[in-house]
C-alpha cells in the first residue's frame, strides 16, 4: 500500500489505492481494510492525511520528512526546557564535521530570514 502512494507521488483516496493495488494483482481487498491500514500508516508516520470533501486522501511521506517528524517527537517528548536541551546538545556532539556546518548554515540563514 505505502508502495503505491509513493508510485503516485500524489496523495490518493482510499478507493484508488485500493483500485491500484487491484489493477497490481493484490487480493481484492474490503474499502475497510484498505482505510484501517492507511490509519495504521498515519499512526506510524508513514503517510500524511488530507481532507478532501468528505473523504481523506492521503500520501506518502519522503524520508526526510520522517526523519525531521522522529526527531521532533523525541523533542517533543521531553517536558521541559532542560531534558529538550539536553537532547539537542547529545545530537549535535554526534554529528560530523561537515553535517555540523551544514545545521550552522542553515540556522544563520533562518536568522537571516526573520
Amino acid at each position: 500500500m505505502l508502495e503505491v502512494l509513493r508510485r503516485t507521488r500524489r496523495p490518493l483516496t482510499p478507493a484508488e489505492v485500493r483500485r491500484h493495488l487491484a489493477t497490481a494483482g493484490v487480493g481484492p481487498l474490503a474499502y475497510t481494510t484498505v482505510v484501517t491500514i492507511l490509519s495504521r500508516l498515519l499512526d506510524h508516520d508513514q503517510v500524511e492525511r488530507f481532507r478532501s470533501g468528505r473523504t481523506y486522501t492521503y500520501r506518502a511521506l519522503v524520508d526526510t520528512t520522517l526523519a525531521a517528524r522522529r526527531m521532533r517527537r523525541v523533542l517533543d517528548d521531553q517536558d521541559d526546557r532542560d531534558g529538550r536541551e539536553a537532547v539537542l546538545a547529545s545530537f549535535v556532539q554526534d554529528l560530523s564535521a561537515d553535517d555540523e556546518r551544514r545545521l550552522r548554515a542553515l540556522l544563520g540563514a533562518d536568522d537571516h530570514d526573520r
